[in-house]
């Protein structure tokens, strides 16, 4: 029970992670309807300017606000030059240019930072918790505890934003009704360029968190296919629903892979996610938090 318990909680703060780049997703989708592919490139870019910057001798808070600053420049740049001009524009094509900008974004990063992958080292050590140990014989790894816990804070926080905040408001119908929002004076373009910085900031957090753990590499980019499952289940449009999601998959992954994985002669870790995935969407398309979408024709 003890080994049980001990794979279980590892899986739910790997959850955690996985939500927290979901997030990301969530942020832009809500607003503007469109799918970002490019989430992973900005995790790529935001760990890659923060880990280049510390290198150059930059205090690590002064690095973290550089990078910030760096994340809401082309998180504003692309909402006013990529997307504004595709306004009203079909959905395939929104997407399209998210994935074009992946590849800008990839080779923008390593053009300007280089293509080696280099260590992250944000003081926090990948040991487990000794009190847990002592306690409750149970190893649990005092770095995913730290970013799970930076991450559900930043959920916190996104939270409040959203439903206390005047911007929060604006940001939520737009996300109703792009229309009728605009019709009682809400700037469209202005709230676009607040998700989008919003979304350059969560990919600051889950770079540094990622970066840490594997490594600021170009695999970083890979990430965005690590949230899909994850929304999937949660729903596109919910930020309570990224967390459950990152939760259940997270939890999935690590048991599978302990107590199905022999079964298969291991790695099931890798794509178990996408099965359960797969076998979710028979079942209900929309997500746990999603609404259904009734086209009338």
């Amino acid at each position: 029970m003890a080994f049980f318990i001990e794979t279980l909680i590892g899986g739910l703060l790997s959850g955690v992670m996985y939500a927290l780049v979901a997030l990301g997703f969530v942020l832009i989708y809500k607003a503007s309807g469109v799918f970002n592919f490019a989430q992973g490139a900005l995790v790529f870019f935001a760990a890659a300017t923060f880990v280049g910057l510390l290198e150059t001798g930059l205090p690590f808070w002064l690095a973290i606000v550089a990078t910030l600053a760096a994340m809401v420049v082309v998180g504003l740049a692309t909402e006013r030059f990529v997307l504004r001009p595709l306004v009203n524009q079909p959905q395939i094509t929104l997407f399209m240019v998210t994935i074009g900008l992946t590849f800008f974004l990839e080779g923008l990063t390593q053009m300007i930072w280089g293509s080696q992958p280099r260590a992250l080292d944000i003081g926090i050590e990948d040991v487990p918790v000794e009190w847990l140990i002592e306690r409750f014989n149970i190893s649990v790894s005092r770095f995913d505890v730290f970013a799970a816990s930076v991450a559900l804070v930043l959920f916190a926080v996104l939270a409040v934003f959203f439903q206390k905040t005047r911007i929060g408001r604006a940001l939520r119908a737009v996300a109703d009704d792009h229309q009728a929002a605009m019709s009682i004076g809400i700037p469209l373009q202005q709230i676009w360029g607040i998700v989008w910085a919003a979304a350059g900031f969560v990919a600051l957090v889950a770079g540094i968190m990622w970066g840490a753990r594997n490594g600021v590499q170009f695999a970083l980019t890979f990430t965005a296919l690590k949230a899909l499952p994850v929304l999937i289940l949660g729903g596109f449009e919910s930020i309570p629903g990224a967390i459950l999601g990152g939760l259940i998959i997270g939890a999935i992954e690590k048991l599978a892979e302990v107590y199905v994985g022999p079964m298969f002669g291991g790695g099931i870790e890798s794509w178990v996610a996408y099965i359960v995935a797969l076998m979710f969407l028979l079942v209900r398309p929309e997500g746990l938090f999603g609404e259904k979408h009734i086209d009338r024709v």
